[in-house]
Order: structure tokens, then sequence, then C-alpha cells
């Protein structure tokens, strides 16, 4: 599987479990589709950076912080954006964005297949 589809594949598969843990606060339960498919939507934005950045550079390192800057970056203005009762849950919303974007950016850089290029 290339890169970019892994890093796709990846991110939505850990996006949709970022979103379905958000059961466990209570206070938003009533929005759980918008927050699954929110969290759906970032962790493939977050995966097709990060396995771009893996096809392009070939770098461990560079993947990696993609990752983790996209998924840093677009948990941040999730959590910004805050409930309907003007709470802003940045922990719990950043801090799985940023492992989304860890892992993903391991994950493309490790197990992707680079396309082997025309001679």
């Amino acid at each position: 599987m290339s890169k970019i589809v892994l890093g796709l594949v990846a991110g939505a598969v850990l996006g949709l479990l970022d979103g379905m843990t958000a059961w466990f606060t209570p206070e938003v339960r009533d929005q759980m589709m918008s927050i699954i498919i929110g969290s759906t939507f970032k962790g493939l934005l977050s995966g097709v950076a990060a396995g771009w950045a893996a096809k392009r550079f070939n770098s461990m390192v560079i993947a990696v912080l993609v990752g983790l800057g996209v998924g840093l970056v677009l948990s941040y203005l999730v959590a910004a954006m805050g409930d309907a009762q003007g709470n802003h849950y940045y922990l719990q919303i950043v801090l799985p964005g940023a492992v989304l974007g860890l892992i993903v950016g391991f994950a493309s850089q490790r197990f992707g297949k680079q396309r082997a290029r025309a001679a």
C-alpha cells in the first residue's frame, strides 16, 4: 500500500476511534455523530499530510513531525470552537489529535511502500 493511502486509511480508522471515545464525556453525548465525523475527517487530513510527507521526503522525522503538526493544528481549531455550553476540552481533544498524527506519520513512513520510479 502506498504511503499516502496508508496514511489515509490509518488516519480514518484512528480518527473514528478517537471520535468514539467522546462517549466517555457525558456532557457531549448528544453531539456524538458530529464528533465522530469531525474526528474522522481530522484523521483523514492528518493521514494524507503525513503520507505525502513520508512519500516526498522519505524521512521518519519529517513524516512524524508533519503528522504531529497537522494533528495539533486541526485539534486545536476544533477545541477552540468549544461545545454548545461554551466548554473547551483542550486536553481531551488536542492530546488524542497529536497522538493520532504521530502514529499516522510513523505508520506511513515505516509500513508504506515507496513507489518505484520509472527509469
